[in-house]
């Protein structure tokens, strides 16, 4: 696969390119993302479903600016999918025909279960730990729906429910009385098994309104992706935008004005139906599922008859993470460092005293893994730099209070956690005893890789830890460590055995 590959997202409302650079063979992060409102499916719904010259050409200048885009950033590879108002329009060929002539671009028109199951696909593998799921993707022409259960996508459906068209057909021509039928009409062709308590919010509409509700109560991080509310005490608000006469007062983006009214009505009947109660923001969607199918060598060419989805799921290694691998091999991470090992062994036996959850272990380790990447820009003030890099570069697979956790052991490298610093986000953190543990382990970890690159044991006596080293010259920072802030009475005790 090309190190470099840009996806395009032909949308019924947008049109969207993602620039994905590879570090490693599943290692990769996003360089770029672009954007252009173009409404390809403009004043198409109520034409027959044909494409307007106007639109085309929108969309035809749209391309031709992402494809000198792609090119000036080095992709060697471009890959263009069309979804909803090209997949309905009877002139969709000769508008493909068009792309490929004028722009030199072959546009891949996707089905709508193809459509729903990339955003499955996307989901499940960049976000955190999703077991049981169902999708609910809004676009300008459609809205998709991907079922995950026990970790894997079962089932998948397209529904002719779009923010575009529903402004079209019935918003407006002022035709709102039939709204309520036609909505109806679209959920009775979900299929019971679909409801699920968890929701994944994809597409542009449902990530206005998850960054509405996290302004609204004053939520302490940024991070859109993996965000999540409870929809029994969002719901009200969400009908309140959708009534509203000033989309201003909640914080909505002006291109979002003209379609998020309906984007609240699709989404409300929808979460009713599915009997949702937690809704969990994805900030990844098609494009991510097309570049993840290109990865996993997983082509998804799924007909609207298919019932058997095991044959297009596909997954990461298991405990690896594509964004904690891509800082790693951006950054130059020693990967002879025993930082994480140690860690590992340390956690493992001071368990008796801190009794912590080993859920907390895979975070301790992957902070224990991105310890030394703040020196990679500047020695001094290592630590503030490896936390940044760490609430910045982790954006998939991590939940926020992962990512958090990660941050603060990496900023605090063994001294004291000031209360007052982190009171700011303290209800996604642990408790105090888990904070301060996690924060010796990894210090302490860091230090001794530092002095030596063996495999040292550890035995806890009566909350003496004796460190056992084979080498009988070997050197060992003691002042160093006696600095790091221990959350008990704990007596290190250096031995050198033959």
């Amino acid at each position: 696969m090309a190190k470099k590959t840009a996806v395009i997202d032909l949308g019924s409302n947008s049109v969207r390119m993602v620039v994905f650079e590879r570090t490693s063979r599943y290692g990769f992060f996003i360089c770029s993302e672009h954007k252009k409102k173009v409404r390809l499916g403009e004043n198409a719904y109520n034409n027959n479903k044909i494409l307007q010259e106007e639109a085309m050409f929108k969309a035809e200048k749209a391309l031709a600016y992402f494809k000198e885009k792609a090119v000036k950033e080095k992709c060697r590879k471009i890959i263009a999918v069309g979804t909803s108002a090209l997949r309905d329009a009877p002139n969709a060929k000769e508008f493909i025909t068009r792309i490929s002539k004028n722009v030199g671009l072959n546009i891949k028109c996707i089905n709508g279960k193809t459509e729903s199951f990339l955003g499955g696909l996307a989901a499940l593998n960049l976000l955190s730990n999703i077991q049981n799921a169902t999708t609910i993707d809004i676009g300008g022409g459609s809205t998709e729906l991907c079922l995950i259960k026990e970790g894997k996508i079962i089932d998948c459906i397209s529904l002719d429910l779009g923010t575009v068209r529903l402004k079209e057909i019935f918003y407006d021509t002022k035709r709102l009385n039939a709204l309520d039928q036609f909505i109806q009409e679209a959920l009775m062709q979900v299929p019971k098994h679909f409801q699920s308590e968890n929701i994944i919010a994809i597409g542009g509409s449902l990530r206005a309104l998850s960054n509405s509700i996290m302004k609204k109560n004053s939520y302490p991080l940024k991070i859109i992706h993996n965000f999540s509310y409870s929809f029994e005490k969002e719901k009200n608000y969400i009908e309140k935008i959708q009534n509203a006469k000033n989309l201003i007062d909640f914080d909505i983006k002006k291109d979002r004005f003209d379609t998020i009214k309906e984007g609240c009505v699709i989404f409300l009947a929808l979460a009713k139906k599915l009997k949702a109660k937690n809704i969990i923001t994805s900030a990844v969607g098609v494009r991510e599922g097309v570049f993840l199918s290109n990865l996993f060598q997983k082509y998804a060419k799924i007909k609207n008859d298919t019932n058997d989805f095991s044959q297009f799921n596909a997954k990461f290694p298991p405990n690896f993470n594509p964004s904690l691998k891509s800082l790693q091999d951006r950054f130059g991470v020693d990967y002879k460092d025993k930082s994480a090992y140690f860690a590992s062994k340390l956690f493992d036996v001071f368990l008796p005293i801190h009794k912590i959850s080993l859920d907390f272990k895979k975070d301790l380790l992957s902070a224990a893994k991105l310890a030394h990447i703040g020196e990679k820009i500047n020695f001094y003030f290592a630590n503030e730099h490896s936390a940044y890099m760490a609430m910045s570069g982790l954006n998939f697979g991590f939940s926020h209070k992962e990512i958090l956790l990660i941050a603060t052991l990496l900023k605090a490298n063994g001294k004291k956690i000031n209360p007052l610093a982190i009171e700011h986000v303290k209800e996604l953190l642990p408790n105090n005893h888990i904070l301060a543990w996690l924060n010796f382990i990894l210090a302490l970890a860091k230090k001794l890789a530092k002095d030596s690159d063996e495999n040292l044991d550890f035995t806890l006596k009566n909350h003496t830890l004796y460190i056992y080293s084979t080498k009988k010259q070997i050197y060992f920072s003691r002042e160093e460590i006696k600095k790091i802030s221990k959350p008990k009475l704990i007596v290190l005790a250096f031995n050198q055995s033959n």
